[in-house]
């Protein structure tokens, strides 16, 4: 497994992460709880070190999930949750924080998170408030680092401007690719690691859809994600011939190469990618033992300037 500085936290983890979104059980469609917990435990097996959560997953279940499968297994894992977001909106005070906090270190049944990162922005509350209240965690032993997600660059600014701030987590895949612009130089400048969440386009970069999925039940994804929509699901498609070309070249399944394009981009720390199940884990994690030539990664380039324009 090939590993990454996780920013200047001096916290190393896998290229390829854990991301547990999809075990709340309330927006990927169904799970089986013990799947869930055996394909964290897989992960980790396959050298995966770092598992991505968050309160709003499915309302704590996520969370949960990720507690039963860390038991005993707590020191293999860099543990990271999030904050600001639940059902009834986004809430960055510092009471909301140090609320959340405690509830996270119950359902994740440890004593410490590793990086704790507010989720979204929260326009009531100004973010140095937001900040400082993340450094006093820190002081206290409860979080290791701190990271933000969805933030822009003059938030993280401000944040910066406060005191350490280690880590953004954007989406960010080959099907998503808006923050290259401006944000992540920016982050590549001043030393923040990224974490990318959708790194498989919510599984359009894996070569599972044929033709555009629908929202049912549980499943929201189609009303999520643009690309899976048309006019947005033709054009992924043709990308996705690309990524299977290059697969069958590698004998490797089309999720390696969409997931380690991403991994491969300067500044990213991880490329977080979800699963239900142990086989979808350790499929994943095997992405992280080999890379893209910078002919493929041409390859790949070229396609998205055809297809895209840019």
């Amino acid at each position: 497994m090939r590993m990454n500085e996780l920013g200047k936290s001096g916290i190393r983890v896998s290229a390829v992460g854990t991301g547990t979104w999809a075990m709340g059980g309330d927006f990927f469609g169904q799970i089986d709880d013990e799947q869930c917990v055996d394909a964290i435990a897989a992960s980790l097996d396959a050298g995966v070190n770092l598992v991505d959560t968050a309160p709003v997953y499915g309302n704590g279940y996520s969370e949960t999930l990720v507690g039963k499968a860390l038991k005993g297994r707590r020191q293999q894992a860099v543990l990271c949750t999030k904050c600001g977001l639940t059902a009834p909106g986004r809430n960055l005070t510092r009471k909301a924080i140090f609320m959340e906090v405690d509830q996270s270190l119950r359902r994740l049944q440890t004593d410490y998170i590793d990086l704790y990162q507010m989720h979204w922005p929260d326009p009531n509350t100004p973010v140095e408030e937001s900040m400082q209240a993340m450094l006093d965690l820190k002081a206290a032993g409860k979080i290791r680092a701190i990271g933000v997600s969805n933030f822009d660059e003059e938030l993280i600014s401000r944040c910066m401007a406060v005191g350490q701030l280690d880590t953004l987590q954007p989406q960010y895949s080959l099907l998503e690719r808006g923050v290259e612009k401006s944000i992540l130089p920016f982050c590549r400048k001043n030393g923040i690691g990224i974490l990318s969440y959708g790194s498989l386009g919510a599984g359009m970069l894996t070569g599972k859809f044929r033709e555009p999925p629908k929202e049912e039940g549980t499943d929201k994804r189609a009303g999520f994600y643009p690309f899976l929509r048309e006019p947005l699901f033709s054009q992924a498609l043709r990308l996705v011939e690309v990524l299977e070309q290059i697969a069958r070249e590698h004998d490797k399944p089309t999720a390696h190469v969409a997931i380690n394009w991403v991994s491969q981009q300067p500044g990213m720390s991880t490329a977080l990618v979800g699963c239900k199940n142990p086989r979808q884990a350790v499929q994943n994690a095997q992405a992280g033992e080999w890379e893209l030539s910078q002919e493929e990664l041409d390859r790949i380039g070229q396609a998205l300037k055809e297809i895209y324009g840019e």
